[in-house]
């Protein structure tokens, strides 16, 4: 059992604000104000002005999840990880290097952010790893990477839930998992391939569930938001 299960449910989900403009991600937000308190801004929003984004749900009292995706070589990641930490968010994803990772343990320094791990995105399944020149599987690349995030200082790993009981078992109970790929009982899986459920996510061992169109494509965004909050209470 991880040692984030006493935190509220309302706080553990998390909605990606991937739309294409910051109107609509303001809107998004607005209508989940009070329902979500924990929000993704990612690569589409960031050129759009997502950091002057983040800054204003924070100020409201929301909670932000930085998926920047950092990659480059370690000293310019540390320095864009000091530039991050100022924002006040919470998370900040960085892939999974180990240059990288320590460079932005490095760059976080004394601050709140926490840095999380990119370990396989979950658009990718075994041929895509196949066709990338991986020789192992996907569960053992996800392992291997979020093992070297743990030696490097990161706060957590994002991986699909179909790996989380794993990850939990060689993690110990103090790294975060965050799991993206999660569809409502029933929904369809669109472009992710390793997908799992609310509640079985949760029963896996993940701390913090990222969701995005089942909620932000949904006709009414706060009853799709509490339903999936439902779920998760089981």
């Amino acid at each position: 059992m991880s040692a984030r299960a006493n935190i509220p449910v309302e706080e553990r989900l998390i909605v990606a604000l991937d739309v294409p403009s910051l109107a609509e991600a303001r809107a998004v937000a607005d209508e989940l104000h009070g329902v979500v308190k924990f929000f993704k801004i990612g690569l589409q929003l960031f050129p759009l002005g997502g950091v002057e984004l983040a800054r204003e749900l924070i100020a409201r009292g929301d909670k932000v999840f930085l998926d920047f995706k950092f990659y480059d070589i370690g000293e310019t990641v540390r320095n864009g990880v000091v530039s991050a930490a100022t924002i006040g968010a919470q998370f900040l994803t960085v892939h999974g290097d180990l240059e990288i990772l320590t460079s932005a343990v490095a760059g976080r320094g004394k601050s709140d952010l926490k840095i999380l791990c990119v370990t396989v995105l979950t658009s990718l399944d075994q041929a895509s790893l196949n066709e990338m020149g991986y020789s192992g599987t996907v569960e053992q690349l996800v392992l291997h990477r979020a093992l070297i995030a743990k030696q490097a200082g990161c706060d957590g790993v994002i991986a699909s839930a179909q790996e989380a009981a794993r990850l939990r078992a060689a993690l110990g109970p103090d790294m975060l998992i965050i799991t993206p790929g999660i569809r409502p009982a029933g929904g369809e899986a669109n472009d992710q391939k390793r997908v799992m459920t609310p509640a079985d996510a949760l029963a896996a061992g993940a701390d913090y569930l990222v969701v995005g169109r089942p909620v932000v494509k949904a006709p009414d965004r706060r009853k799709a938001a509490q339903a999936i909050l439902s779920e998760m209470r089981g």
